[in-house]
């Protein structure tokens, strides 16, 4: 054996024992009499030592010859130390080391294998195989397993059986870009890897298999924004016989296992919000509840003042941030430029204070006196020592903006604590968005999404306003996962093709599989995913999925350390009959 234990597990009892050890080196102290290393695996840090008034001159060399990250078994007795460590595990006690082997050198690594590194992102992504051994991204990759298993364990035992979806799949138009993969034994067809297995999921349940669920790949060959992966992994999960309710309790008692297994605290009912209220309160469909700051609407109060910004908008809505009027003109102009750059969009912002001392003031004193400043003040139930911050313009667009200020603001008030967890259903979405460059309606969520019973009558009159039967959870300001109730009636989801504006060519020849299928009596039916990455990182207490991918790209969806994409060999464009015809 290379190794009788690990280096994380030794102790105090395991005192006269002769051991065995296998790792990388960490760190070398050389007295010159006296050699300490720090042996490293992925179970903690053992120190060993090489002394020469114990150790041969023979074995004093080999020690002088380590260098870090150098990969070693070192054999020898576990003694007490006498400079105690109670940081780690192993801290009381160290191996006298009485043989050594070096199974591989190493080169000098490119950043300091520590927790607190001197390697910026990209070369960490680019060596990613030596920032693994780094303990934060280790204990991710720990965390994230842990998780997975306890998933598996929790849908096994709700009566969930896992099984596996194909990856070479048909394209279909909706939703993002496909990633497509050519077929040598077919030239000039593609498969597509998927972007979900939304419809293989819906054939298992017309199988018969009643619940199903994959923690599985998914492919989207989208623009990266900034916490985004082409490929990413969801927890997939489809029931028969169910209706909404049946499928959000079941998730929600998951997500409230996997919550008490990390704070120790025990969830109620998780809170209800619609789609409607969301956008309202909050300007977008995943809101952050773990904090106030809800939008305050004042055209009532603000319009016909001669101030043509607020007399010309469609929206003037603000935020109360509380206990921030003592905020600078330096600090308030600089909110001003973050909310004017190109990434929000604001033409400007108006403040108004409510200070400490009772004064009331604003940016637009000129055009609002103290009894209008008093009226928007009560309006938004804002108390001494308050900022009130308002944005106007087009409706859509003013919300999205001012939701944006809010998070940012909570970021920088710390309002958004990574060990505090607020989750929250949004409900009733529209089913259908209009598209004005297209002319065309699009699906919310996917083609094959339930509109509400009660709403089956609307898309024969006003498609618009029908909603769809379908959830999303949403923890700390993040959608961690969404799903619906799906249509299991072929002339409903022809219907519903129709409103999309496939032609019956078109949606034979994209879904005629699944439309066959519904013929041979598809039973009611539903489901969620669960994007598990963001959720993985969030149970943890970050937001940032990349550090809990194993080998993430960037954000050119590139993998910097194996160089891909790249090109291929000519030999394989001829097999695969494909020329490239490159634009400059």
């Amino acid at each position: 054996m290379f190794r009788s234990h690990t280096n994380g597990e030794l102790s105090l009892k395991n005192l006269n024992e002769e051991v065995t050890l296998s790792g990388w080196v960490q760190t070398i102290r050389d007295k010159g009499f006296m050699i300490w290393v720090d042996l490293r695996d992925r179970y903690g840090i053992t120190q060993l030592v090489f002394d020469q008034d114990r150790s041969s001159a023979q074995l004093m060399e080999e020690a002088k010859k380590l260098g870090r990250e150098f990969v070693i078994q070192a054999t020898g007795k576990v003694i007490e130390r006498v400079s105690k460590n109670p940081n780690i595990p192993t801290g009381e006690i160290e191996l006298l080391v009485e043989k050594l082997t070096i199974l591989n050198d190493s080169q000098l690594p490119p950043f300091t294998i520590e927790d607190e590194t001197d390697g910026g992102e990209e070369l960490r992504m680019k060596y990613r195989y030596l920032d693994i051994r780094r303990n934060p991204v280790k204990d991710k990759l720990i965390f994230r397993h842990k998780m997975a298993q306890k998933v598996r364990n929790y849908l096994s035992d709700e009566g969930f059986i896992e099984v596996e979806t194909p990856v070479l799949i048909k394209s279909t138009p909706e939703g993002a870009r496909d990633f497509v993969v050519p077929s040598r034994m077919n030239p000039g067809q593609f498969y597509a890897l998927p972007q979900s297995p939304q419809t293989f999921k819906q054939l298992l349940m017309v199988g018969g298999m009643d619940k199903y669920f994959q923690i599985v790949k998914c492919f989207r060959d989208e623009d990266l924004r900034a916490d985004r992966q082409p490929e990413f992994t969801q927890i997939d999960c489809e029931m028969a016989f169910v209706e909404q309710e049946d499928v959000m309790n079941v998730f929600e008692g998951m997500t409230k296992t996997l919550l008490k297994d990390i704070t120790g605290k025990e969830f109620g009912d998780f809170p209800r919000m619609t789609f409607a209220d969301a956008m309202k309160k909050y300007g977008n469909d995943k809101p952050d509840i773990r904090f106030g700051m809800e939008f305050v609407e004042l055209n009532e109060l603000v319009k016909g003042k001669d101030f043509k910004i607020f007399d010309d908008a469609e929206l003037v809505v603000g935020i109360n941030v509380e206990g921030c009027a003592e905020y600078t003109r330096k600090q308030i102009d600089e909110l001003v430029d973050w909310v004017k750059r190109p990434q929000i969009g604001a033409s400007g912002m108006v403040w108004v204070k409510f200070q400490n001392d009772g004064v009331k003031t604003s940016s637009v004193n000129k055009f609002y006196n103290e009894d209008d400043l008093a009226k928007i003040i009560e309006k938004f139930g804002a108390k001494e020592g308050d900022l009130m911050l308002i944005l106007s313009g087009n409706e859509n667009k003013v919300r999205a903006q001012l939701s944006a200020l809010r998070m940012e603001l909570g970021n920088r008030l710390g309002l958004r604590k990574g060990n505090e967890f607020a989750p929250l259903w949004v409900v009733d979405f529209p089913l259908l968005e209009w598209d004005e460059e297209t002319q065309r309606y699009h699906a919310m969520h996917h083609p094959f999404t339930s509109p509400k019973p009660e709403d089956f009558h609307l898309l024969e009159t006003d498609p618009g306003k029908a909603r769809a039967n379908a959830y999303d959870m949403v923890l700390n300001g993040n959608e961690i996962g969404g799903g619906s109730i799906r249509i299991f009636d072929k002339d409903l989801q022809s219907k519903m093709f129709d409103l999309l504006g496939f032609s019956k060519e078109e949606a034979e020849a994209q879904f005629g599989f699944l439309m066959n299928a519904f013929k041979y009596g598809a039973p009611p039916h539903g489901g969620l995913a669960f994007g598990f990455d963001r959720l993985v990182a969030i149970l943890d207490g970050n937001e940032v999925i990349r550090d809990y991918i194993a080998f993430p790209k960037n954000n050119s969806g590139r993998d910097v350390m194996i160089d891909a994409p790249a090109p291929i060999a000519d030999i394989q464009l001829d097999e695969l009959e494909l020329k490239l015809d490159l634009k400059a």
